[in-house]
């Protein structure tokens, strides 16, 4: 399963929570929140290989486009070198290898300009969608963090101890005097 697949069920699951009458808040599953957020912990790992990997591929593109730069150079030096041992030629031969010289080390920078192209787009998509991913799991945490501490119902259900405002009560006790709330 792929970072965004990992996002919406992330999402899923915390659109389709219970929610308590007359609030905004909802009870989520702290299990399946945690068990999404491992995954999304690991997947990110795996999308920085792949990124790696179209670093490592540019290089080999890199590699071959210069190769066969300088195999096109060499082919044009040959030719110029024959050309130029034919006296009745030599300015024709001079002119036509410089032309194939020139001609590859255009065709070599062109080569070597669409190579980095097509990698930046590459890399560049995978950095917008590694910042979507934390930005949306750094969201999901600060709701969680939101919801156990704003809504002290949510957080005594979920087990947590709520910080109340101006609340200085002991934590619950399940042995101690039980107080009716007065609403």
């Amino acid at each position: 399963m792929d970072l965004i697949e990992r996002i919406e069920e992330l999402q899923v699951l915390v659109e389709e929570a219970k929610a308590f009458p007359l609030s905004t808040s909802a009870v989520i599953n702290r299990d399946e929140i945690l068990e999404l957020l491992a995954a999304l912990k690991q997947d990110v790992p795996e999308e920085i290989r792949q990124a790696r990997w179209m670093a490592r591929d540019r290089d080999e593109l890199l590699a071959r486009a210069r190769k066969e730069a300088e195999r096109i150079i060499a082919e044009a030096r040959e030719q110029r070198d024959r050309l130029l041992s034919r006296t009745e030629i030599v300015q024709a031969a001079q002119q036509e290898a410089d032309r194939i010289v020139q001609e590859a080390k255009d065709k070599a920078a062109r080569l070597q300009h669409e190579a980095e192209d097509y990698i930046d787009q590459k890399l560049a998509g995978f950095e917008i969608l590694l910042n979507k991913t934390l930005g949306t799991i750094g969201r999901g945490r600060e709701q969680l963090r939101g919801r156990t501490t704003s809504n002290p119902t949510a957080a005594m259900i979920s087990g947590e101890q709520a910080v109340v405002p101006g609340d200085q009560q002991a934590p619950f006790d399940a042995e101690s005097e039980y107080v009716e709330p007065g609403f």
